[in-house]
């Protein structure tokens, strides 16, 4: 009797143990990594390192969340980087237009590129995969036609203060646009229907459509948030850098399946959020900033990285397996 209750007693501790990793995993290995950071730098701590970090991140972490939207529903988006760069070279090219019109122009077109990927992942029944890869080519061509090849300088100077500001002289406007856009993420995905819905249709397709749910246009409507902040921060950049660049998104559709999968998020759909991509973002940047403080060969950083993903799904392969 008593070891039937021991082992009953192990059975529920492994439960609530694999239940608390499940949900605090990643923050303790964020908080586990912040620490081994500051033992190993002796720079890391510096409030200018540490907000250095914010603003490496704020980019593609916006970038993260809209693809964290996709993915819950089961998808995935591969024109994110694309549509960044073409974001970058139209707010650029308009210029002459005026800040907000040209920074409208850019960000109404990022729409557009997500409202097509979602129909042609819905109505034309390709597979995300495929759909969003044709059109990460596809922008790219338009935007080198767009641009002629060529960078463009020169952003418009109203807007400036999105890409290089700072408040208080030291937190970075980009940081600070990160964070409400995670705010806001987490909001819709956790207190409105649309956020019900986009969990619904990842964890049941099928079951989904049969309860009232229009499948379709929750997935129209997750690519065009995804595109419309993958054109929000190339907005960003464009006013940070100064200029816009047909290739300078290359790669980071990557970066935010990475960040995505690393915060928790179920690659499969229907688990995951907001607040865990942000963990997700903050874990890989700062690895990249120690391994940039420590000097670490950029082609190495790429093996860490590809280690972190790997290691990620897995770990959700694991938690997956577990339930079942």
């Amino acid at each position: 009797m008593k070891e039937k209750t021991l082992t009953n007693s192990r059975y529920h501790n492994r439960i609530e143990f694999s239940s608390f990793f499940e949900k605090y995993g990643m923050l303790v290995v964020l908080g586990v990594l912040f620490l081994a950071c500051s033992l190993i730098s002796s720079v890391f701590l510096r409030p200018s390192n540490l907000f250095n970090i914010t603003r490496q991140v704020s980019v593609i972490g916006i970038i993260s969340i809209g693809m964290t939207f996709v993915i819950l529903t089961g998808g995935i988006d591969l024109s994110v980087g694309s549509v960044y760069a073409f974001a970058t070279l139209v707010i650029t090219g308009l210029k002459h237009l005026g800040a907000v019109p040209a920074a409208v122009i850019a960000l109404v077109i990022s729409m557009v590129w997500g409202l097509l990927a979602g129909i042609l992942v819905t109505k034309g029944r390709l597979q995300p995969f495929i759909a969003t890869l044709g059109l990460m080519t596809g922008v790219v061509g338009f935007g080198l036609t767009f641009s002629r090849g060529q960078p463009i300088l020169g952003a418009p100077e109203g807007l400036k203060f999105i890409g290089q500001g700072t408040l208080f002289g030291i937190v970075p406007f980009q940081s600070i646009l990160f964070i409400i856009t995670a705010a806001a993420a987490h909001i819709i995905l956790n207190r409105t229907r649309l956020g019900r819905h986009v969990y619904a249709v990842g964890g049941n397709e099928e079951g989904s459509r049969l309860s009232g749910i229009s499948v379709d246009n929750v997935k129209i409507t997750v690519y065009v948030v995804s595109s419309f902040l993958a054109g929000f921060a190339g907005v960003i950049t464009a006013n940070h850098m100064n200029f816009g660049e047909a290739n300078i998104g290359s790669g980071m559709e990557l970066d935010a399946i990475a960040a995505v999968a690393v915060g928790g998020t179920t690659l499969g759909g229907g688990s995951g959020g907001a607040a865990g991509t942000v963990i997700g973002v903050l874990i890989i940047g700062v690895l990249n900033n120690l391994l940039n403080l420590i000097n670490v060969p950029g082609y190495t950083q790429k093996i860490v990285k590809g280690v972190i993903i790997i290691a990620a799904v897995l770990l959700q392969s694991v938690q997956e397996n577990r339930k079942k």
